[in-house]
């Protein structure tokens, strides 16, 4: 059994959930490519209008497949094409979606899981979970495109420890540095990320979209002057029109 990422959407909430319970959700290859398939599909779909990640049975992910390492790890072309073509393209999938990502962390998050962690808007996760990527102790090196994800968004300290040290870090740990929203415990996590989810749901779709868009821009470098060309297009929009009526007739907009 190689696992699987299943999608769900209730209630404009899409469920992505990593599924190998038997290897705390560790990704196989066939995983990367289903989770790439996954948010190219949400990318396009108008109902869903918050994504939330999880993992089955209690930890979200606990690295990458091992036993299929044998099959590819040691040729340069079968391993450039693991990570440039199957992790980088379930990962840029994430990255590329305009949909608002939330994380719903528990148990292990090791390397491929801190890797789909970083590419989530919102984390948050139990008192209990470790983090880390201790591939040092595997021989091998994180890949270009993965470490400067993980860098970026969990900072460079955390990562040369995680790398250097082959750490592993406590929740508050990562909470403190900023990599985590918020830390709850551990029995409160499905239900607090579930209700973070909803409540961005609720909110301006278009506006999500918009702002995932400058943000994305920004942490690529691209700088302000790339988005302002487009920046304003919205003014004539429904929904920018319905927030502002709703607001002052002092009711819930209906976006």
């Amino acid at each position: 059994m190689s696992g699987h990422v299943r999608l769900v959407i209730e209630d404009a909430v899409a469920r992505v959930t990593l599924s190998s319970p038997a290897k705390f959700n560790a990704m196989s290859r066939a995983m990367w490519r289903e989770l790439r398939q996954v948010f190219v599909q949400l990318q396009h779909h108008r109902e869903a209008r918050a994504v939330l990640v999880a993992g089955e049975a209690g930890h979200f992910c606990a690295g990458g497949d091992i036993a299929e390492y044998n099959g590819f790890r040691f040729h340069h072309e079968s391993l450039r094409d693991f990570h440039e073509n199957d992790v980088w393209g379930g990962l840029s999938a994430m990255l590329a979606c305009d949909l608002p990502v939330v994380a719903q962390i528990e148990g292990n998050c090791m390397g491929a899981g801190m890797e789909i962690a970083s590419c989530c808007d919102i984390r948050v996760a139990g008192q209990g979970v470790r983090f880390g990527a201790p591939i040092a102790k595997l021989g091998f090196p994180m890949a270009p495109r993965e470490a400067e994800l993980v860098a970026r968004e969990a900072g460079l300290a955390t990562a040369r420890q995680m790398l250097l040290e082959a750490a592993v870090l406590d929740a508050p740990t990562l909470l403190a540095r900023g990599f985590l929203h918020t830390v709850l415990p551990d029995a409160d996590v499905s239900a607090g990320a579930l209700q973070r989810a909803q409540g961005i749901s609720r909110l301006a779709p278009q506006a999500a979209r918009l702002n995932k868009q400058a943000l994305r821009a920004l942490a690529g470098g691209q700088g302000v002057a790339a988005l302002l060309p487009t920046a304003y297009d919205y003014a004539d929009s429904a929904e920018h029109r319905e927030g502002i009526a709703a607001f002052m007739a002092k009711r819930p907009p209906n976006f």
